[in-house]
């Protein structure tokens, strides 16, 4: 029987009156790739930021191991081994790709300060490893900014995953990228995944995207 990571209890929050989530529940197993879809303005966003920590819930609880993370920052949170990749992908975007690759791994291990070398040579290893790993090894000394959505979206990714998350909650990963991009940019997502044998969480609004990688859709 799968042991669940993240557990949702009765989530509720609104705002200016408009409840955009009411009771809101849910469990996600370990090794499990989770979709969740639904309309516009249902709420599937602010189920994520609920998870994390962007946002309080006015009643209900998020476990993470059954441990009560609620009212945790979302750093905090981070620190416990969940990450999130946003629908618009968060990047220093004037700088090069390998640059927001050993940034994140200096923010995980917390050894970098001003005074202390950015560009180690294990670091910039790790960071090649995994831009490798997602089909970004050829990119590494590109401006961020100059990359196509679906690499740049696959870029946000490999920054989440540098911090050597359990769980990793997605928005809508394919949103932004064409037609042409978005079963290349799963394939590598998932095989990134499956490789780090990872759970995951993803919004999506692509119904052949859903069908083809999700274990389970939660409505």
């Amino acid at each position: 029987m799968s042991k669940s990571i993240l557990e949702a209890k009765d989530l509720r929050v609104a705002f200016n009156g408009v409840k955009a989530a009411d009771g809101v529940s849910l469990a996600i197993d370990e090794g499990e790739f989770l979709a969740v879809i639904g309309p516009n303005g249902s709420g599937k966003t602010t189920l994520l930021n609920l998870c994390t920590g962007y946002v309080k819930p006015s009643s209900g609880n998020v476990l993470l191991d059954g441990q009560d993370i609620t009212r945790l920052s979302p750093r905090a949170i981070t620190q416990r081994g969940v990450a999130r990749a946003f629908q618009i992908p968060q990047l220093f975007s004037d700088q090069r790709v390998i640059d927001n690759m050993m940034l994140a791994l200096a923010a995980n291990d917390g050894l970098w300060t001003m005074v202390r070398p950015l560009d180690r040579v294990d670091r910039r290893q790790e960071a090649l490893a995994l831009l490798a790993l997602f089909g970004l090894g050829d990119d590494g000394n590109r401006i961020s900014s100059t990359l196509p959505e679906g690499h740049r979206k696959l870029l946000d990714i490999a920054v989440a995953l540098a911090l050597k998350p359990r769980l990793l909650l997605l928005d809508e990963p394919t949103s932004g990228v064409s037609a042409l991009e978005r079963f290349p940019l799963m394939e590598a997502l998932m095989g990134a995944l499956r490789q780090r044998k990872m759970t995951a969480l993803f919004v999506e609004h692509d119904m052949d995207v859903v069908a083809r990688y999700a274990m389970r859709v939660l409505v």
